[in-house]
């Protein structure tokens, strides 16, 4: 057994909080033998790789697919009609039916390859007849909808209460077909990109590129290249960091120049003309060879899809696409994190954070107390200033009514007044005498 000797203290220290103190070791320890344990492991588990291709009918998915993998994970399907349609569709003359039918199917095949001792479980989610309807307005959503429902299966699975046994079967990687019109993104393209690049890793394919011209190839990759820059669209694309040697840096920068690939798939052997056999497609003009970098980028698709970044894809779905999902959908349901559990414990310090949550309680209740009071006392002095101006209204009111009557009255008294004063020493009769003073009356009266 080797022994060594350390360095490191017993006790961690932390510099200003900010993480551990990096420490020099005086022997060997063992632990950078690490990532030889990782590797049998994931060896003896095995690998789930979940890969999902869209785009029209007839621009060769499920050929492209059999021969990234060299195996017929799909199986072999009935003569073309050379419409995109099944040879059954187009004998019974229900083409237009079996397309529409085609569109909404989501189906899925699954296969286990092993190569060199290494075990791969391969799903491939594929969507015929994506596109092929007269409306594709929202032909993205059954696609959108199937992607986000794998994610809830999983996030489902790790809240149980027994996770071990939870099956992965998110979508890794998606190949999105665009037809070789040699012009730029359909409506349909850029609305499909646009709704789902949040959700999935996606990787553009220009199917059949053997139809264009290395000129148009060319010319066509950078328009479909301006529209996904101009619409915002995030691709993947291959990264390098401080870790990588140069050879790497070199190959990510190979590929990455290389998006959108320019492909072409092929089941069948040819033969060139110095006698080898080669995966490729005869013409009366010439060869195409599926693994010839000169003539398609199949090869750098492979490279990054299967040799090199197969497990970046795995991780920047894990780590990144999943778990936005999985934070939006948390946030929706009314979950929030406390970010407390995640801290050491310290009874005084928990006094103190309560002490002063409760302080910023009551500070906040005196505070809406304070303006529930004044609240009142302003509505009160409003209910008030409305009586009063109503009693003022109604007092001036009874006042100019008395004041009218007042007038009134007066008015009536003069018109009923005679004209000139009454008569003081004289008087009328009855019968319309004078009358006599009282004087002569009495004297009158004795005699």
């Amino acid at each position: 057994m080797r022994s060594a000797t350390s360095s490191i203290p017993t006790q961690q220290q932390a510099t200003g909080g900010a993480g551990a103190t990096k420490k020099k070791m005086n022997g060997y320890v063992g632990f950078s033998n690490f990532p030889n344990q990782e590797h049998r492991r994931s060896v003896k588990r095995g690998f789930n790789f979940t890969l999902m291709v869209v785009g029209e009918s007839g621009l060769g998915k499920s050929t492209l697919v059999n021969t990234l993998f060299e195996s017929k994970v799909y199986p072999a399907k009935e003569a073309d009609d050379g419409l995109g349609l099944g040879g059954s569709a187009a004998r019974n003359g229900s083409g237009t039916a079996e397309a529409q039918k085609r569109t909404v199917e989501i189906t899925s095949v699954s296969a286990d390859i092993q190569e060199n001792g290494v075990k791969l479980r391969l799903s491939v989610v594929d969507t015929p007849g994506f596109g092929d309807s007269i409306n594709n307005e929202n032909a993205w959503r059954p696609i959108l909808e199937n992607i986000e429902s794998r994610f809830d299966a999983y996030l489902a699975q790790e809240n149980r209460v027994n996770r071990s046994k939870i099956v992965d079967n998110r979508v890794n990687a998606l190949l999105y077909f665009i037809k070789p019109t040699g012009h730029s993104l359909r409506a349909v393209d850029i609305e499909f990109m646009k709704q789902l690049h949040t959700r999935v890793n996606l990787i553009p394919v220009i199917a059949k590129s053997d139809t264009l011209t290395p000129r148009e190839v060319e010319q066509f990759k950078a328009r479909v290249l301006a529209d996904i820059n101009y619409h915002g669209i995030h691709i993947f694309k291959p990264v390098s960091d401080q870790y990588d040697d140069p050879e790497t840096i070199a190959d990510n920068k190979a590929i990455a120049a290389k998006i959108p690939f320019a492909v072409v798939g092929s089941e069948k052997l040819v033969q060139r003309p110095d006698g080898a056999r080669v995966r490729g497609r005869q013409y009366p003009w010439g060869t195409i060879e599926v693994e010839n970098e000169t003539h398609n980028d199949f090869v750098s698709l492979r490279q990054m899809l299967l040799r090199t970044h197969m497990e970046e894809l795995r991780d920047e779905t894990d780590v990144s696409l999943y778990e936005s999902y999985r934070t939006q959908k948390l946030l929706a349901l009314g979950h929030v994190q406390d970010n407390g559990v995640f801290r050491e414990f310290n009874p005084r310090m928990q006094q103190e954070e309560e002490e002063r949550l409760h302080a910023a309680k009551m500070t906040k209740l005196e505070a809406e107390m304070s303006a529930v009071f004044r609240q009142k006392v302003q509505e009160k002095e409003e209910k008030l200033k409305k009586s009063e101006e109503e009693l003022y209204s109604r007092h001036k009111h009874m006042k100019a009514g008395m004041e009218k009557q007042r007038r009134d009255l007066e008015d009536k008294k003069a018109a009923v007044a005679p004209p000139g004063p009454l008569p003081t020493h004289s008087a009328v009769h009855l019968d319309g005498a004078p009358r006599m003073p009282s004087k002569d009356k009495k004297k009158r009266g004795f005699f």
